[in-house]
């Protein structure tokens, strides 16, 4: 028989999604297994105490489907999300949950334990799904826009972290998921509602017409859009030309910042992630101006501290040895 093989575990509880993932440490993303936190019909999130219990609830369940990957492969590593950003003070009680199964995981397999940011994993697992891992090695933007943010990111490589994450541009009030969040449930459906909303925008994509992006450099405002929204749901009565409008609009705000990042660094890739770019329409409209993930390795998972924590492994290693 071969000697086992040596895998990375990452795990990452956000407020939307239990996640855990394993990969080689030749970099490939053997299983990214998932479960959504549940939310009540008619509610827009959950609060920190809620999803904090539900992970609890859940992770066994993710840890289980992930256990089975292993298929008698050794752990070497564990990589979890320690706080939503790379910036201080940032802090998020969901994310205790990962990290005391990442701390029982590493320490029952007797190996080194990393910890990360979410919006770290986002940008690592947005390269992979994308193919451009090349992009490590040098300066790159980010956009990262979900339900919970909306930034546009400088990324610099690190010795230490792998990379820097620093905010240069992003939303002043509202995030683009919870507009479409909020928007979505006043509608009638269900929580997180991007993809209830891009399945009813469909037909609606030719014929509405977004409302002036608010924009001003690599900043934006969309507390107006979900005024528009809802004032346009409330006229009309219709799902579908009200989440074409929504989307459409979203669009219209990313591609001026989008310019906007070109015009202000001209020679910097652009990567995008987060949930919100899991959208096709959104994808296909913006492909032209930089790379995107699959939307598995869009939306929150659990392969960017895995892939992370696997480059930082490697890392000690060849300097231990």
């Amino acid at each position: 028989m071969g000697e086992p093989k040596k895998m990375i575990l990452g795990i990452d509880t956000s407020n939307y999604t239990t996640s855990a993932a394993l990969c080689t440490v030749d970099g490939e993303i053997v299983t990214n297994v998932k479960r959504p936190l549940p939310v009540k019909h008619g509610e827009r999130g959950l609060r920190q105490s809620e999803a904090l219990f539900h992970h609890t609830v859940q992770l066994p369940q993710v840890l289980d489907a992930v256990h089975a990957a292993l298929e008698g492969g050794s752990l070497v590593a564990v990589g979890y999300s320690k706080t939503p950003r790379d910036a201080e003070n940032s802090y998020m009680p969901c994310f205790l949950a990962g990290q005391a199964a990442a701390y029982a995981a590493a320490c029952g397999a007797g190996v080194p334990l990393y910890a990360f940011s979410h919006q770290g994993g986002h940008v690592m697992a947005a390269l992979y799904g994308a193919k451009r891992m090349e992009l490590i090695g040098q300066p790159f933007a980010a956009f990262h826009v979900s339900g919970g943010t909306t930034e546009i990111l400088l990324v610099r490589p690190d010795a230490d972290k792998i990379f820097t994450v620093e905010k240069i541009g992003g939303t002043l009030d509202l995030h683009a998921g919870q507009v479409i969040d909020r928007v979505g449930v006043q509608m009638g459906l269900p929580f997180p509602a991007g993809p209830a909303m891009e399945r009813a925008a469909a037909a609606f994509w030719d014929e509405t017409k977004p409302c002036r992006p608010s924009v001003r450099g690599l900043y934006c405002n969309l507390s107006g859009l979900e005024n528009q929204a809802v004032d346009l749901f409330s006229r009309e009565q219709s799902i579908e030309k009200c989440a074409a409008f929504v989307l459409l609009s979203l669009l219209e705000v990313l591609q001026v910042l989008t310019r906007n990042l070109r015009a202000a660094y001209p020679h910097l890739p652009i990567v995008y992630a987060g949930g919100v770019m899991s959208c096709g329409y959104i994808r296909t409209v913006l492909s032209s101006y930089g790379s995107f993930a699959e939307p598995a390795f869009s939306a929150d998972n659990g392969a960017g501290a895995a892939l992370l924590a696997r480059y930082k492994h490697e890392r000690e290693v060849q300097i231990w040895t």
